[in-house]
């Protein structure tokens, strides 16, 4: 599949705003989905957004809904987190993913197959 790899992350203001990148080195067909997750210290990684590669079906956490707001570009194989409003508890290392055979856009680690490094978000309040 190949490498993916994140961009954006840094150090915001509470109420700022970020958009994160993720960028796949390999093919991305049309059956896959990819997906935003956050990991913050001491604290299972959690679920944030996906998007179905092909429809653009979207899904969000409940935590995210209305703040962020998940895209893709096909012609640059890249995902697109815009996060908005972003508050302290945001804080965290968000990871893309890609998921290989979805049917229904997953929420969990187990439904992705392939991770990129992460990037780093610090909301300050």
């Amino acid at each position: 599949q190949g490498r993916l790899q994140e961009s954006g992350g840094g150090l915001v203001q509470a109420g700022g705003s970020l958009r994160l990148s993720c960028t796949a080195s390999g093919h991305i067909f049309s059956t896959y989905a990819m997906g935003w997750f956050r990991q913050a210290p001491g604290k299972e990684r959690e679920f944030v957004s996906a998007i179905g590669w092909s429809t653009g079906e979207t899904r969000y956490a409940d935590s995210v809904k209305g703040r962020f707001t998940i895209s893709r570009d096909s012609v640059k194989n890249t995902v697109y987190l815009q996060m908005d409003s972003l508050k302290p508890e945001d804080t965290a290392i968000y990871i893309c993913a890609i998921d290989t055979h979805w049917t229904v856009l997953g929420i969990s680690t187990y439904d992705y197959d392939y991770w990129g490094q992460g990037t780093q978000v610090t909301v300050s309040s």
